[in-house]
């Protein structure tokens, strides 16, 4: 009689991983669909705005060449009538049950101005959340967000700018690389200690890094507009403070440096 102890075991392995799998959320985890970010939302209304001129053309073609039949075939009779609302069917099938845009590929992430390469990564991310543990999904979440506001940085800087090449690399190298090399272990070998760590731990670690990093260079992109901002606001203080700016200025300690004459204001030349 054949020994049936280690194909017990592989069962009672895969029942035990299947309940951790279920108390983490199941693979179908709530929000599985969801945009991470405003650039891939953007993607996928544009796929479906294009996917609606389609349909609109389809139904378009279809009412028009019922109605060139009818008008040869002298009218249109009941079996007319169920192939026409058979084709309408047909076409709105098409459009509600198409799946959503293809992911791009890995090598596509890069290309492209700074707002479409954000709407890339964004979308490649999504469709490898639902093979990442939950707490890496969830830092998949944040990244949307921080990916989003660094786009909003890079728009306004010229591609030959050092921080472009910089976030490219980060951005569309870095990230995807160190999620292909955790989808590259074998699932069963995922939780298993190595090296003094699981490979789920170590990809919830390096993919914290990497949301720091790009929380790191948001920051020193908006650095130059905070200051900017900082100058101007200091500014208008001073120039349209009025009165209470005024008394502010004569409360403070004398430090050697004149106060500005507010009444010696030029006066207006004249026509």
């Amino acid at each position: 009689m054949p020994d049936s102890t280690s194909q017990s075991d592989q069962i009672l392995s895969a029942a035990g991983k299947s309940l951790a799998t279920q108390r983490e959320g199941g693979t179908h985890r709530p929000g599985a669909g969801r945009s991470i970010g405003k650039g891939s939302a953007q993607a996928k209304i544009k796929h479906w705005i294009k996917r609606g001129a389609y349909l609109a053309a389809a139904l378009m073609a279809i009412f028009v060449g019922t109605g060139v039949l009818g008008w040869i075939a002298g009218g249109i009779q009941f079996w007319g009538l169920m192939l026409l609302a058979l084709a309408v069917v047909a076409a709105l099938g098409v459009f509600f049950l198409a799946p959503t845009p293809k992911p791009p590929k890995r090598s596509e992430l890069k290309k492209g101005n700074p707002k479409q390469m954000v709407a890339r990564v964004e979308l490649w991310l999504e469709a490898q959340r639902s093979a990442l543990p939950p707490a890496a999904a969830a830092i998949i979440e944040k990244m949307g967000a921080q990916l989003d506001a660094l786009g909003v940085q890079l728009e306004t800087m010229e591609e030959r700018h050092p921080a472009v090449a910089e976030v490219r690399e980060l951005v569309g190298e870095y990230i995807p690389e160190t999620i292909d090399n955790y989808r590259k272990i074998p699932e069963h070998l995922r939780r298993e200690e190595h090296a003094g760590g699981t490979a789920d731990d170590r990809l919830v670690t390096s993919l914290t890094k990497l949301s720091g990093e790009i929380d790191r260079v948001t920051r020193r992109l908006a650095e130059g507009a905070l200051d900017d901002l900082a100058v101007k606001s200091r500014y208008l203080e001073y120039r349209y403070g009025g009165d209470e700016m005024l008394e502010d200025l004569t409360n403070s300690p004398d430090t050697g440096v004149p106060l500005p004459d507010f009444s010696a204001t030029p006066s207006k030349q004249t026509r």
